[in-house]
């Protein structure tokens, strides 16, 4: 038997397929179309593109490994989180989606926050213009005919699992990033729906991760060979998808994640809010398990950024910062270009240089980049741990984490050990499809989610940890001012 792990990202779909053993075997990946931005501070994104690549990634698979491909038994989905996928009551898509990265509604969250002043308590997380019924709320007010026919509200995967089955089915780790989840009782929540003009019709069927949630339809099992009933297990959100797949399902056990966004992660036994600090409480996509997010909207996209403003690729940057590293310099960043989730909670926030003179190298601009992010980071550590949570050794995902800088830099500034596991792949796509395999064969995900063998561990440096404690405060006294300077 094999399982198909399928993870949908705003630039592409990953298609990963593993043995009983959990041993990857194959792999094939295709492009999305990128996000439009229709406004500053819009993203917005055709479903048909999730789907389309989608197919093509299976489809590869399906060449470059038929038969392995034809022995599936079970379906992992894994996708971005927060997307508002709006349907009609034939399933029609109304309008694009709505992404993770889209700030027009924060007018929206404070009316939802003064309507219900219980909503922190319900939902466990604050209202954010990131997450999904803001934005419905938005649509309700600003497209009032589209938000008339509206029977269904589902995430990106929610939408492929659709499409692949026929059945609206939601998992935990993902619904609760909606704003509409009783994230202690792993329920909808009527009065999260009523404040966005919605009831428990409009929404999907919830599951556990590790749980059955659909099958394969038959048209798609004969257009890839496969026999047999094939499972869609629940699934999960991308960072719990991420968490199952480098095995930090435990209490405490957790990563930090160098993507385009950036994400702290920690696992808890019970529902730990703190939305003081704008920390993210979601449900885990295995039962009786939830996490803990700090999460920063650009991560590697600060440096990507920087690339295209100095036409110096991104790796290149980050080599020439390491070749010349001394230790911190008079350059802050402020790593807030699409506005800031924790500890802010500022869709309005925006980057900032200081520090630069004429003699201002590139190398010292990615630098700075890459503080502003490790920073960024110990802002996110700092909330954690007023919610009462500490942490053990992290490990490093994305790919940011292939700079031995960055990930210098970020366990310094967070005094905690970085392990980074060994050349493999250990991300959402092998996390969801554990949890296919869980689904079809029953399996307990405690024994399915081993963490991997870890490859080196990159270590605070005592040397720089003043230094670093000097510049993290600058750091933080920038934020207030500037914002200050902007009303």
């Amino acid at each position: 038997m094999t399982y198909l792990g399928i993870d949908i990202g705003t630039s592409g779909v990953k298609a990963l397929l593993i043995d009983r053993a959990g041993r990857p075997i194959g792999e094939a990946t295709a492009k999305s179309v990128e996000p439009v931005r229709p406004h500053p501070g819009w993203s917005e994104q055709n479903p048909a593109d999730w789907w389309n690549a989608t197919l093509e990634a299976i489809d590869k698979l399906s060449k470059s490994h038929p038969a392995e491909l034809a022995e599936v038994h079970g379906l992992g989905l894994s996708g971005h989180m927060h997307g508002a996928t709006l349907l009609d009551k034939d399933d029609n898509v109304l309008r694009p989606c709505i992404l993770w990265n889209d700030g027009r509604s924060a007018a929206e969250c404070l009316e939802m926050e003064a309507a219900l002043p219980s909503l922190r308590d319900i939902a466990g997380n604050i209202a954010m213009p990131g997450f999904t019924a803001p934005k419905i709320a938005w649509v309700r007010k600003h497209e009032p005919e589209i938000f008339a026919r509206i029977a269904k509200v589902l995430l990106p995967k929610a939408y492929i699992r659709l499409l692949l089955s026929g059945e609206h089915v939601e998992d935990m780790s993902d619904a609760s990033g909606t704003l509409w989840l009783d994230v202690g009782k792993r329920d909808w929540s009527d009065e999260l729906l009523n404040l966005t003009g919605l009831n428990r019709s409009h929404m999907p069927r919830l599951v556990e991760g590790s749980a059955p949630s659909a099958v394969l339809k038959r048209e798609f099992a004969e257009r890839w060979g496969m026999s047999g009933d094939v499972v869609i297990a629940g699934g999960a959100g991308d960072n719990a998808a991420a968490a199952c797949g480098i095995g930090a399902i435990q209490p405490g056990e957790g990563f930090v994640s160098l993507g385009t966004s950036g994400v702290l992660f920690v696992s808890n036994d019970r529902f730990r809010p703190n939305t003081n600090g704008a920390v993210h409480a979601f449900c885990n996509a295995v039962p009786d398990t939830w996490h803990q997010m700090g999460v920063i909207l650009s991560a590697t996209d600060s440096l990507n950024w920087l690339s295209k403003v100095t036409g110096q690729d991104p790796a290149q940057l980050s080599g020439a910062a390491e070749a010349g590293f001394k230790g911190p310099g008079e350059e802050i960043f402020l790593p807030y270009l699409s506005g800031e989730r924790t500890p802010h909670n500022n869709a309005h926030a925006r980057a900032s240089f200081t520090g630069l003179s004429h003699s201002t190298p590139p190398a010292l601009l990615a630098q700075a980049v890459m503080e502003g992010v490790a920073f960024a980071f110990r802002d996110c550590q700092r909330v954690l741990r007023d919610a009462g949570t500490e942490m053990g050794q992290l490990l490093a995902v994305g790919g940011g984490s292939k700079s031995e800088l960055w990930l210098k830099l970020i366990a310094t500034n967070l005094d905690t050990e970085i392990a980074l596991p060994e050349d493999g792949d250990f991300g959402g796509a092998l996390g969801v499809a554990r949890l296919g395999l869980c689904a079809a064969e029953g399996a307990d995900p405690a024994e399915i989610m081993t963490m991997p063998g870890i490859k080196r561990v990159i270590k605070p440096d005592p040397s720089l940890r003043q230094a670093y404690a000097d510049q993290y405060a600058r750091y933080c006294a920038l934020y207030p001012a500037i914002e200050e300077a902007r009303k």
